[in-house]
């Protein structure tokens, strides 16, 4: 199952002043908050899930809290228990604000709204954060690690943030310096401090966004592009957004991409008629710094060869995931487990005869990347069904 950036983007831009004491600065009234470093380089490990960098944090009784970072978020989601914790109590006389929030396939959400009075990552401390009060239990049970919040590019705002992929870790610095790793800089596409940049798909140049909050590599759309496939598209996996799960057209380009001084060859694509993202699969061949306060962004890698995209495995199956079962939330078009019967709905309790609380993500993608066959166990209310089933290249 492939996570999607579950908001929209719609930035506005904010002035903000340093403060005497660290490295304090504070934003404007109409966008309340406060963003205190601790020391001049605060360098944060991560867990690398797949394509996503998940910090843990804890400073005081409560936590560890687990959070992921989303560049192509316009605003912080927190579940209902951070938010009991450290947001402001609301009123009992005044109804709960709801937020209308746009996920990726363009359908819309009511969120509540709240403000996080104290978030901290290392020695970063971040005060009265503008939220949204999301459940984020079936990403959770997608990573296999409790996901507390996931962190918007505002709230990034007054800091230079690096996502260092190659070495698994987050790095926050005061915007008055310069990036700690060189690279080549891009622009910001636009005046709102979006990670909006411009690349180019052969000749043709477009605007693409940085979503880290995506696993995908490349969502194109293909208005006035015109791009030329030497493999698909094809219908491939289900999506899952925010507002529910869609399925995929995927494929193989013939054209390549170029990203600031960088060439990918002949990357896999996912058609879309959104705005088109670059998200993790190609964002994690680099360490990325976002510069909101000069508006550019720096890619940076060791070597400067062409960045090769392997071919995408798969079963033929999608799922959603709880610690007891999986659901079958996908099945892909003329493959194996189309053949075998398998429909959406389908519980497995089952891979390789181990319960699947024992697959986390990282085991499972393991798994795909090499195994020929995979045996499901299947349940049919009492009763088990085996049902083996080829790994083959969705995307050759």
């Amino acid at each position: 199952m492939n996570w999607r950036r579950p908001l929209a983007f719609a930035l506005a831009a904010l002035a903000c002043s340093q403060l005497a004491g660290c490295f304090s600065f504070r934003r404007e009234a109409a966008r309340p908050g406060r963003t205190t470093l601790g020391s001049p380089l605060i360098v944060l490990p991560a867990q690398r899930l797949g394509t996503f960098l998940v910090l843990e944090s804890k400073w005081d009784r409560g936590g560890p809290w687990h959070f992921l970072i989303d560049t192509g978020a316009n605003t912080t989601l927190v579940t209902p228990e951070f938010a009991q914790r450290y947001g402001n109590k609301p009123d009992p006389a005044t109804p709960v604000a709801l937020v209308t929030i746009v996920a990726a396939d363009g359908q819309t959400v009511e969120l509540p709204a709240t403000t996080i009075r104290r978030l901290e990552l290392g020695d970063a401390r971040f005060e009265n954060i503008s939220a949204r009060i999301y459940d984020c239990a079936a990403l959770s049970a997608h990573l296999g690690v409790k996901i507390d919040g996931i962190l918007g590019f505002p709230l990034f705002r007054e800091t230079l943030l690096t996502l260092d992929y190659p070495r698994d870790r987050v790095v926050l610095a005061p915007t008055r310096g310069n990036p700690l790793i060189p690279g080549a800089a891009v622009p910001f596409n636009n005046a709102n401090k979006t990670p909006l940049i411009s690349v180019r798909l052969g000749d043709q140049p477009f605007v693409a966004l940085l979503d880290s909050g995506s696993d995908a590599a490349l969502s194109l759309n293909p208005v006035g592009l015109s791009p030329h496939f030497t493999y698909g598209p094809r219908e491939g996996s289900t999506v899952s957004t925010l507002a529910g799960d869609r399925s995929q057209s995927i494929g193989r380009l013939t054209e390549s991409l170029n990203l600031a001084d960088y060439l990918l060859p002949a990357p896999i694509v996912e058609l879309s008629d959104e705005l088109s993202a670059i998200g993790g699969a190609v964002l994690q061949n680099f360490s990325v710094t976002f510069d909101q306060e000069r508006d550019r962004v720096t890619f940076y890698r060791d070597s400067p060869a062409p960045i090769a995209t392997a071919p995408r495995r798969s079963p033929g199956l999608s799922f959603s995931k709880t610690p007891a079962y999986w659901r079958v939330a996908g099945v892909v078009p003329n493959s194996s487990a189309a053949a075998a019967a398998v429909e959406r709905g389908d519980l497995i309790t089952r891979i390789n005869g181990e319960p699947v609380a024992r697959w986390d993500f990282r085991r499972y993608a393991r798994l795909v990347a090499e195994a020929r066959e995979i045996t499901f166990t299947f349940l049919n209310g009492t009763r088990e069904t085996e049902k083996r089933l080829p790994v083959f290249e969705l995307v050759p």
